[in-house]
């Protein structure tokens, strides 16, 4: 390909889905995209962070086989390049010198012509790179056909202006003129807003249009959704990705008075709230199943509202073909469960098996029998129903080869209203991190609205008799969740606060809620954490979710107690901090 002049650029972006640990497969992606870019006239094809080795590869990229196996790959995509065509910008595991570092290569002209070391590690929420990687030098920008460009690293374009470590800063006053910013930038619920505002700050500090690359794709409990933008020097918008989309998109850009400008961005329309937490459900449930290699779910449909939202995100993640459905009856199911469950399974067109637990449950009341004589029946014998039916489903998992399907929600999770062994069996749960009032919302959603991709049938698909009726484990008779949980609509709103906001009792008793009710949470919610270490991964929606955002002890004595938290005896500390004891 002819060297442009350096006043025009033609940038592609590859808006890809790697898969952690699959080198040879996301290098094969890097080729693809670099071809589309190429047909497109792209100079070059930035990808997003780490993409080489998949993001998050957490403890996989210590392994000194796969450092090396990078190292190697990358040497080979250099080589590539040497026969025309774009050059490529790839994130790496870049081993150096017994350190290793979260890097970003230019691949041109058949060779590594630079290498960019990521400086800021996070540390918080689902990261922990610290104890991964090393921090890299304060970078210059990368000299690409005579164009100064900067490739912060993700968190890189976080730190402040004026910040020790501030990258932005440092490629401003080192001549960077345009900036790509590769990402592996997880969902969570309005985070594209977050982003941008990001990105609009280290505009406007440093005068240098900011493009953003960022993956999508699923990868155990993460989702990352794509939606890709670019913003011109003046922080107008210069383009926006789709969200929840693969896509290689070449923009073209150009030098102007004002710094380089993109000429033909395209702002696509991206998905927020409820459809963008549909999206990332459904994506994390697809690309699970299909990255670990299993043909397809199975999953207990009880007529309930979670397990009906559960299979429509089954089937319109994976198709009906991949998608077994069966109800499990004992004496306390209702008419209105097992035809509510067969109308869900008719609409979706799945297979769908009816096996009564009645025979299975007796049984095992029997051989207990002798144990148990002489003490009344109580939860052990409700949870024997949900322990049967969960043996069951794995039984199906193993026979059939389908992954178990779990269908718990939040707010089940929070306050242990789930039965170890039970229905807490199973491989995957897309409704992991939905609250109760959330899997409603989604499923009136769902109801009136078909996400583009989605295999699953158009027009209503979980009935108004789900939506509407109490809910119910129906584990013995006349059985509704709010015999022993507060109001769904409560119960939400106390669990946000105390899970996603860590607020303390007295302010959220201070804002409306009764006192007894929400210490009664906080004790549920604590004494639950060892029921929740067993549970399956679900995708990660919320801001802070169960799993990789939330590591509490399990053997916990503290309690908030309500109180008013005091002030810090200030003096107190000053003449701490004067004693001889004390070096502060």
């Amino acid at each position: 390909m002819n060297a442009r002049p350096s006043d025009r650029l033609a940038i592609a972006i590859g808006q890809l889905n790697p898969v952690v640990g699959d080198i040879a497969g996301n290098a094969d992606q890097a080729r693809r995209a670099r071809l589309e870019a190429a047909s497109a006239g792209a100079d070059i094809l930035a990808l997003p962070e780490l993409f080489l080795s998949g993001y998050p590869p957490e403890d996989l990229v210590l392994k000194p086989a796969f450092q090396a196996a990078c190292r190697t790959k990358i040497e080979e995509l250099a080589r590539e390049t040497g026969g025309g065509g774009p050059a490529l910008l790839i994130g790496t595991p870049w081993p150096d010198e017994g350190k290793l570092y979260n890097a970003y290569c230019l691949l041109d002209r058949g060779v590594v012509a630079a290498v960019r070391l990521k400086v800021n590690l996070p540390n918080y929420g689902v990261f922990d790179e610290r104890r991964l990687f090393a921090s890299g030098p304060p970078p210059g920008p990368v000299n690409f056909r005579g164009v100064r460009i900067g490739v912060p690293v993700c968190e890189d374009i976080w730190t402040e202006w004026g910040d020790y470590e501030d990258v932005v800063e440092c490629l401003a006053e080192t001549g960077a003129e345009l900036m790509i910013v590769p990402n592996g930038s997880p969902y969570s619920r309005d985070k594209d807003e977050v982003r941008l505002n990001i990105a609009v700050a280290r505009v406007t500090e440093s005068g240098v249009p900011l493009i953003y690359v960022n993956q999508i794709g699923g990868q155990d409990e993460l989702v990352f959704d794509g939606a890709s933008f670019a913003l011109h020097a003046d922080r107008g918008l210069a383009f926006q990705l789709p969200a929840f989309r693969e896509i290689v998109e070449t923009t073209r850009w150009e030098r102007t008075g004002n710094g380089w400008r993109c000429v033909d961005g395209r702002i696509a329309a991206i998905e927020e709230g409820d459809k963008a937490d549909y999206f990332a459900c459904m994506l994390g449930l697809r690309d699970y199943v299909g990255k670990i290699g299993c043909k397809g779910v199975v999953l207990g449909l009880s007529g309930g509202i979670d397990s009906s939202l559960a299979a429509t995100l089954a089937v319109d993640a994976l198709g009906v073909e991949r998608v077994h459905c069966v109800m499990l009856p004992y004496r306390y199911t209702s008419q209105q469960s097992l035809d509510d469950a067969a109308r869900v399974a008719n609409v979706l067109g799945t297979r769908y098996d009816v096996v009564p637990i009645e025979t299975a449950v007796v049984g095992l009341e029997k051989a207990l029998a002798v144990v148990f004589a002489g003490k009344p029946r109580d939860v052990t014998e409700e949870n024997l129903q949900s322990r049967t039916r969960g043996t069951i489903l794995m039984a199906l998992s193993n026979k059939l080869g389908l992954i178990v399907v779990t269908t718990g929600n939040k707010s089940e999770m929070s306050v242990g209203y789930a039965t170890l062994y039970g229905d807490m069996n199973g491989g995957f749960n897309p409704v992991k991190d939905l609250y109760k009032t959330e899997v409603y919302r989604l499923a009136r959603l769902r109801n009136g609205w078909k996400p583009d991709g989605a295999l699953g049938p158009a027009g209503p698909v979980i009935p108004d008799s789900i939506l509407t009726r109490a809910p119910s484990a129906e584990l013995r008779e006349n059985q509704t969740d709010q015999d022993t949980l507060p109001p769904y609509d409560v119960l939400d709103q106390i669990l946000e606060r105390l899970v996603e906001r860590e607020e303390p009792i007295a302010k959220i008793v201070a804002e409306g809620f009764d006192r007894d009710t929400v210490m009664k949470v906080e004790r549920m919610l604590h004494l639950a954490e060892y029921k929740r270490r067993q549970a399956a991964p679900g995708v990660k929606v919320t801001l802070k979710n169960f799993g990789r955002d939330r590591r509490y002890p399990i053997v916990n004595r503290f309690r908030d107690s309500g109180a008013p938290l005091p002030e810090p005896d200030r003096e107190l500390v000053k003449k701490v901090a004067r004693s001889e004891a004390y070096d502060l």
